[in-house]
């Protein structure tokens, strides 16, 4: 089993199945699932395997605030009834499971450019 290391200010926070004790994680160096502790400490939502990798490819970290703006979206969107939502914030996509408040994949604007997103059932710019 994989442990896996949050930090913030370079100082280990938390290894998976702990609790965070602050609520401005960043991702540590190796791969794990990113933020999978912050995120399901802020009202459930989740990262997928593909999109915790996404965020560290592509080096995104999400302040608490950021974290709030994409629950917040996603409970806007559930009680629309949309199931497979986009999501638009500042120059990051997100493609998240309504049902399963999972987000399954982020983008950067640099890679939407001539992009289609597919499987989708509505979109929220916050």
């Amino acid at each position: 089993m994989n442990m896996i290391t949050y930090k913030i200010n370079d100082k280990p926070l938390l290894t998976q199945n702990s609790t965070p004790k602050s609520s401005n994680l960043k991702a540590a160096t190796g791969f794990g699932g990113v933020l999978q502790e912050q995120i399901t400490k802020n009202g459930g939502l989740k990262f997928s395997k593909h999109a915790a990798e996404r965020l560290q490819q592509r080096n995104i970290h999400l302040t608490t605030q950021e974290m709030t703006r994409l629950d917040h979206a996603m409970d806007t969107v559930a009680k629309k009834g949309i199931k497979e939502t986009l999501i638009i914030m500042d120059n990051r996509v997100f493609i998240a499971s309504v049902k399963n408040k999972t987000v399954i994949t982020v983008a950067v604007e640099e890679e939407l450019k001539e992009n289609v997103f597919t499987n989708i059932d509505g979109a929220v710019i916050i």
